[in-house]
């Protein structure tokens, strides 16, 4: 039987300067989630930089492979036993740029998760994903996306088949798209019986201002828990499989 999962969605308004001031704010909210006991924690899309994609023209605001300033997250998860998710614009081994998600294990292996469904100005920065990433958390089968891509119903299906229980979005919602975010979350959740979940961008953003409402929804396709408002704010709720499994089997 597979155990409960405690997980936080961290709604967060990302601080102007870069992956030098958001890395220790990201340390200071993982520690928070894991004082509510959280065993998996979410950050947003781009949120160790915020969405300033103009920010990106400089080369160190571009996270590598083996980044030492990432550290201090490691250190955090290793000693939380937490894993967390945070967003970040990636540059490879091989030069190839990546909107990506990294999944930062205790053990200090991270995993990458590429955005499949890129758009705007992201078209002339970044390469992007060809297939869902799954992660393992506590014997829950996580699947990564990172906004646009839980708007197409085939990602979220590709992940169901692969066998997630979970499909955790890194996102940015702005204000004219609060509709929208619920029925994506909503229904990749219904339509393939698993938890769905977002991490949303708060406050102000290149491309408008966030609709908040990072949360999660239920296999029966309901909102379970939501933010009230467009800041910061740690959200955490704890998901049995038996309610996957009951929606499965019906």
């Amino acid at each position: 039987m597979t155990s409960p999962l405690t997980v936080s969605v961290v709604q967060y308004r990302a601080l102007y300067g870069g992956v030098a001031a958001n890395v220790p704010e990201h340390v200071a909210l993982i520690e928070d989630a894991a004082s509510h006991g959280s065993r998996f924690v979410v950050f947003p899309e781009l949120s160790i930089t915020g969405y300033s994609l103009a920010l990106l023209q400089e080369p160190q605001q571009w996270i590598t492979g083996d980044d030492r300033r990432l550290d201090p997250i490691r250190e955090i998860c290793r000693r939380t036993g937490i894993t967390a998710v945070i967003g970040a614009p990636l540059a490879e081994e091989d030069g190839t740029r990546r909107l990506a998600a990294l999944g930062i294990h205790p053990e200090g292996t991270i995993d990458r998760a590429f955005k499949s469904r890129l758009h705007g100005q992201e078209l002339e920065l970044f390469t992007p994903g060809d297939g869902v990433k799954l992660i393992e958390v506590d014997g829950w089968t996580v699947a990564l996306a990172i906004c646009y891509d839980a708007a197409h119903p085939a990602h979220a299906d590709s992940a169901a088949q692969a066998g997630a229980d979970i499909y955790a979005v890194s996102a940015l919602y702005t204000d004219v798209e609060s509709h929208r975010l619920g029925l994506h979350l909503g229904a990749r959740a219904m339509d393939n019986r698993m938890f769905t979940l977002v991490a949303n961008l708060g406050g102000s953003t290149a491309l408008g201002t966030s609709c908040g409402l990072s949360g999660f929804w239920g296999p029966d396709g309901l909102v379970m828990k939501q933010a009230a408002g467009v800041g910061s704010e740690v959200l955490t709720t704890t998901l049995r499989h038996g309610a996957i499994e009951r929606y499965r089997a019906g």
